[in-house]
């Protein structure tokens, strides 16, 4: 069975700020451009069969400059839709909401079209998009490559490996770093976190 590789997309002003960014479209710094380009060697050695990528410019620039060329766009890469939290700090969100933690706790509501989204509901897109990907990734023709969000690919994660979504605060994902899924005896296993070289 061929590798998992999840791709973090580079720094953006919010992520650098600690900001939480899902449908705000923010371009990479310099510094997320210069991760980006940083990973082409790590995954130019990488047999990939096929790149899937978030429509988000931060998303589909990582792609290009760590030269996944092409990568097909899948809405459900989407970052977690952090509904009233968009744009806010954890630090601020705790001034209010003590002890919130976004993995078990969710996000307050947000405007009409961005209402927010439960840990269960990431983990449900999580599971539709592992779906999808399964044949491709049992046909042991390449390397899957997802270039997304850090929230959402480590629920993916989690749910890769058999475990609940809030599970995925258990992953820490830094902005320009890659992830390996990969299996041994035939069971779901990480390979490589938080990677820039492998």
């Amino acid at each position: 069975m061929s590798d998992l590789l999840l791709v973090r997309h580079g720094e953006t002003e919010w992520s650098r700020d600690g900001r939480h960014t899902s449908w705000t479209d923010l371009p990479l710094t310099a510094t997320g451009e210069e991760q980006a380009r940083a990973l082409r060697p790590l995954l130019s050695d990488r047999k990939i069969g096929q790149v899937y990528a978030s429509p988000m410019e931060r998303a589909l620039r990582t792609a290009e400059l760590a030269g996944l060329a092409r990568p097909q766009i899948d809405a459900e890469l989407r970052e977690w839709d952090y509904g009233g939290y968009e744009g806010i700090a954890t630090a601020e969100i705790h001034r209010s909401r003590p002890g919130w933690y976004l993995f078990s706790d969710g996000v307050a509501a947000g405007p009409e079209e961005h209402p927010g989204e439960s840990p269960e509901q990431v983990g449900a897109r999580a599971d539709r998009v592992l779906a999808r990907i399964a044949p491709r990734l049992a046909a042991d023709e390449g390397d899957v490559a997802l270039v997304a969000h850090a929230h959402f690919l480590r629920v993916l994660a989690a749910r890769r490996l058999g475990l609940p979504p809030a599970a995925g605060g258990l992953f820490t994902f830094e902005t320009g770093a890659v992830g390996v899924l990969g299996t041994e005896h035939d069971r779901p296993a990480v390979i490589a976190w938080n990677a820039r070289s492998l």
